[in-house]
């Protein structure tokens, strides 16, 4: 059977309350509109990638698929992203809040002294949340290579933060 746009919307109108329920359940601390956005992208995405030449037997089963799919890349990017301060933490004391500031200075200060590559990686997924798999294939440079440069890169942050000058001793890799 193939997919077409109309059958495609036909699903979406009629399966949207079943779809946004079987990904409310399988995120414990999904909002309505959390879930909401899961089921719109992995609709998009199908539009966007929509082939009438290639057959799918069911579309239901492949929609199904596609949201688990894109649960776990949930669960994976929220895994890679760490409060700087624990939700169930007393709020932030004002000299609490000066240290934060001096520390975020300082790593920039630090990443200032990295190369152009390392910067550039640590930026992308530290701060954009790209994965390396994007940027390898985005920057056409071996993943291998991005993860040893945000290597290299993380160790000179910590060294400069520590105040260390001997690569070797003591940084944990």
């Amino acid at each position: 059977m193939f997919i077409t746009m109309s059958k495609l919307t036909d699903f979406l109108q009629q399966e949207r309350q079943a779809l946004i329920g079987y990904v409310r359940r399988r995120i414990d601390d999904a909002s309505g509109l959390e879930a909401e956005d899961i089921v719109q992208d992995v609709a998009l995405h199908l539009f966007d990638q929509a082939d009438p030449s290639i057959p799918i037997q069911n579309l239901a089963a492949y929609f199904y698929t596609a949201l688990r799919n894109r649960i776990i890349d949930f669960y994976r990017k929220k895994k890679e992203t760490v409060a700087l301060v624990p939700s169930h933490a007393p709020a932030p004391s004002l000299e609490m809040e000066i240290d934060k500031n001096q520390m975020i200075d300082e790593v920039f200060e630090a990443m200032e002294e990295l190369s152009a590559g390392e910067k550039a990686v640590v930026l992308a997924t530290e701060m954009e949340g790209r994965t390396f798999k994007e940027l390898a294939s985005e920057w056409n440079i071996p993943l291998g290579t991005l993860l040893a440069r945000k290597s290299r890169a993380l160790k000179k942050i910590r060294m400069k933060l520590t105040g260390q000058t001997n690569p070797g001793k003591g940084v944990p890799s």
